[in-house]
């Protein structure tokens, strides 16, 4: 995964590399040292996905455990711990150190200043800075450890980069929530929300993620759809500011979409 000229990658044999800027420790490796190739993160052959920010890495081994490091500022490492600026918060880790001591952690995704994880029972969980309600728990309150969202168990996927967050669930529907100045949430209006709100009617959609005042998604039918303001042409379609979802071309073999700052990445079959 790659967020601001940070990258962290998980090799076949389990192993986990990272390389990138280093502020605040954020990759890992023990120090807050640049490093311009791929440097292994302790010795460890268990790590099954990662993630990174700006300013985080986060990571879930193949039994179950997550684990953060770098910035902790306002606790987006789940630590329990938070406090002062983000390059000098007394909690900040350079090494991953695990989260709780709990073993059923399936995903986990990083926005900004702000961490999101799925469980194996399918519950979503958030933690960190709660800027414009991103952490979609219904208050404007930080947390420095993980809480649920809501009591359902199928959700399935999550996309968050900046302010705004979607998310999937198994029936394929479309949730957003958090900062929405930018028509970033697809729901017809640039009004914040502070917790999920479904994205239209559709029943087909298969990966959505947000970027900086855009965002986009694939549906189960292989289109990939964008909204937002479009400012830097990162929405697809020639910088066109749309409050709602719009197809991009016409093509029908997209698989999966990325975004980092200002730019996106699309897989295609």
């Amino acid at each position: 995964v790659d967020a601001l000229n940070q990258v962290a990658a998980i090799k076949t044999d389990g192993t986990l590399w990272s390389w990138g800027i280093n502020t605040y420790g954020k990759l890992g490796l023990g120090d807050i040292a640049n490093r311009s190739s791929p440097v292994q993160v302790g010795t460890g052959t268990s790590w099954a996905s990662a993630t990174a920010t700006s300013e985080t890495l986060a990571a879930i081994k193949t039994d179950g455990t997550l684990w953060t490091c770098g910035s902790n500022g306002y606790g987006q490492l789940g630590q329990n711990t938070a406090g002062g600026t983000p390059s000098t918060a007394p909690g900040n880790r350079s090494s991953p150190v695990q989260v709780g001591l709990l073993t059923n952690w399936s995903k986990v995704y990083s926005g900004f200043c702000m961490s999101f994880a799925i469980k194996t029972d399918g519950t979503l969980w958030s933690w960190g800075r709660n800027y414009n309600g991103g952490l979609g728990k219904n208050d404007a309150i930080a947390y420095s450890s993980p809480v649920q969202i809501g009591a359902l168990t199928n959700w399935v996927s999550v996309g968050s980069h900046r302010n705004g967050v979607l998310a999937i669930k198994s029936d394929n529907t479309l949730w957003a929530w958090g900062g929405n100045g930018s028509y970033d949430l697809g729901l017809g209006d640039s009004t914040d929300r502070s917790s999920p709100v479904q994205v239209g009617a559709l029943t087909n959609w298969s990966k959505a993620t947000c970027g900086y005042r855009v965002s986009l998604a694939v549906k189960t039918d292989g289109t990939l759809w964008s909204w937002g303001s479009g400012t830097y042409g990162n929405d697809g379609r020639g910088g066109i500011t749309s409050n709602s979802p719009v197809q991009v071309g016409v093509l029908t073999n997209w698989l999966d979409v990325s975004v980092s700052n200002h730019t996106m990445a699309v897989a295609s079959s």
